[in-house]
């Protein structure tokens, strides 16, 4: 395994929150970060204040490119030949860090010819962006001291989203960018805690702390910590599962703290899985769409009314204390879990691990955090990796090594998204979210403050587009993709270009995942959620 790999597996912040202000230069793709992530989003800001060059790569107008020194207008599913076409001017102006290159990577000659055909006019005619401005891009990136990548959904739901992601660790590679303050890959995450149910082992092919569970040594080890005897057979992503119950490969399914039918794509073709399981429980704090499909719904404790720790986007370890206790038969999402398993056991068995021990069991499954512990976590979070308890934790990953030795370039292709626009879908769907919803509303939506500002669900169309369909504003009109049709008012702006329209996912009376791709990365099974081709009508 090289640094790269251990880069992208943990899928965590290299960096901090706080050093976005030490940005020189930051390029901030695929992310509608003030309205997802307003509070690092005033980091951002503050950078630029004081005097960071700021590249916003993005289909739509976001507010964060009245703050950008370029703003590159990127067609949805293009992102991986823009990545390569500002490698290659890099490499063609001399701008690539040779020291870094030779000391701390391995696989560079064939990572440069893979992109030397790259050239900002190639990228061009596949983006929509003028060679100029990749070529300015490309240049206010590289010749920076300390420039940051700033990245979330918008780049990973595609069917290449795997290479798009290894496509900006190449870029961060080539200049230096990995391991040290002010710079690095910053996925931002989109859920609390997402980053500490990744770390925790949360997917079918790890187990905590990003080990392989079909490595014959990282089983031995699971085995002998919990004394059981485990599989070393990769399982099923999330997004595999809806296939796997209509072919009669998976029987039962158990849900917690989440709305697949409003937040998966083909949301249609899940709630069809979904009723043909033989058993559904949805462990929730509130009767989601899902857990109106569960044969049993587990009440489940809010943040607030629990005991534990959440991991942060920043690797940011922090305790989560019970401030009230939870209503009516609501429990602590671990005690449910116990009493679950003390009933599988039998034999008067009980299963009573409580928060403080499952951390700790949790430092011996995993060496990252093996020096944090509640009583340290008191006094403030701390960020992985913190081996012993004498170390203080680590803000920057990489700092002067990495520690599966070099990091890894890697020769991406461009390929396009997987269902292009055609005469009868002439149109390209994005979708994402607003600033006073989160999410699938499950929370929000309950807040009569936030959904007064944002009440209700709407399609954004380009003017020239409205006009080719006689729309006005505000007008109800049926957008429909192969998978599904929605009603919903049109709001004609200049926000989204000809061609693309846009609509946010919170809004159940007009769910946006009813038209969305299900269609998968091969490498991640991740699926294209953020371009599929769709028509808008006239109701």
């Amino acid at each position: 395994m090289t640094g790269l790999v251990t880069v992208l597996g943990s899928a965590a912040m290299t960096n901090t929150i706080e050093s976005i202000v030490d940005n020189q230069a930051l390029l901030v793709i695929g992310s509608n970060t003030t309205e997802t992530h307003p509070v690092i989003a005033l980091r951002m800001r503050r950078a630029v204040k004081k005097g960071a060059k700021l590249i916003v790569a993005d289909p739509r107008r976001i507010d964060l490119t009245r703050d950008a020194a370029l703003w590159l207008r990127q067609k949805s599913g293009s992102d991986g030949a823009l990545i390569n076409a500002l490698c290659h001017v890099i490499l063609w102006d001399g701008l690539e860090d040779t020291k870094y290159i030779a000391e701390r990577t391995e696989n560079f000659e064939v990572f440069k010819e893979s992109v030397q055909d790259c050239t900002p006019e190639w990228a061009e005619k596949i983006t929509g962006i003028p060679a100029a401005d990749i070529e300015a891009a490309a240049r206010m990136y590289a010749q920076a001291d300390r420039a940051g990548i700033y990245y979330t959904m918008g780049i990973t739901q595609h069917t290449s989203g795997t290479d798009n992601v290894c496509g900006l660790a190449n870029l961060a590679l080539l200049t230096g960018n990995l391991g040290k303050e002010g710079a690095g890959i910053n996925p931002l995450r989109g859920q609390n805690n997402v980053q500490g149910a990744s770390d925790m082992g949360c997917n079918p092919l790890m187990y905590p702390g990003y080990l392989r569970v079909d490595d014959e040594k990282n089983q031995k080890k699971f085995e002998e910590i919990w004394g059981t005897p485990l599989s070393p057979t990769p399982g099923l992503t999330a997004t595999e599962m809806p296939a796997a119950i209509l072919e009669g490969r998976l029987k039962g399914m158990w849900i917690m703290g989440e709305n697949p039918i409003l937040s998966d794509p083909n949301s249609s073709h899940l709630k069809k899985a979904l009723e043909q399981l033989e058993i559904l429980v949805v462990q929730d704090i509130f009767l989601t769409e899902t857990a109106e499909l569960a044969d049993v719904v587990f009440p489940a404790a809010s943040f607030a009314e629990k005991n534990g720790t959440f991991t942060n986007t920043e690797r940011r370890v922090q305790r989560v204390r019970k401030a009230v206790q939870p209503p009516g038969n609501a429990m602590d999402d671990l005690t449910i879990i116990n009493q679950v398993t003390t009933r599988i056991i039998g034999n008067g068995r009980h299963s009573t691990m409580d928060g403080a021990a499952t951390f700790a069991e949790i430092g011996r499954c995993w060496p990252a955090i093996a020096g944090m512990n509640y009583e340290r976590l008191e006094s403030g979070g701390l960020q992985w990796p913190c081996p012993d308890l004498d170390h203080p934790g680590t803000p920057t990953l990489h700092e002067g090594r990495f520690p599966c030795g070099k990091a890894l370039f890697t020769a991406i292709e461009w390929k396009g998204p997987d269902e292009p626009t055609d005469d009868e879908y002439p149109l390209v769907l994005s979708t994402g979210r607003v600033l006073y919803q989160y999410h699938t509303g499950t929370m929000t939506r309950r807040s009569e403050v936030l959904e007064e500002s944002a009440p209700s669900p709407y399609v954004e169309m380009n003017p020239e587009d409205a006009e080719d369909l006689m729309l006005e504003d505000g007008e109800v009109v049926r957008a429909s993709s192969r998978r599904g049709t929605i009603t919903l008012p049109v709001r004609i702006t200049k926000r989204v270009n000809p061609g693309l329209v846009f609509i946010p996912f919170h809004y159940k009376e007009a769910a946006a995942n009813l038209l969305t791709n299900d269609a998968l990365d091969p490498k991640c099974k991740i699926a294209e959620a953020k371009v599929c081709a769709v028509k808008i009508e006239k109701r």
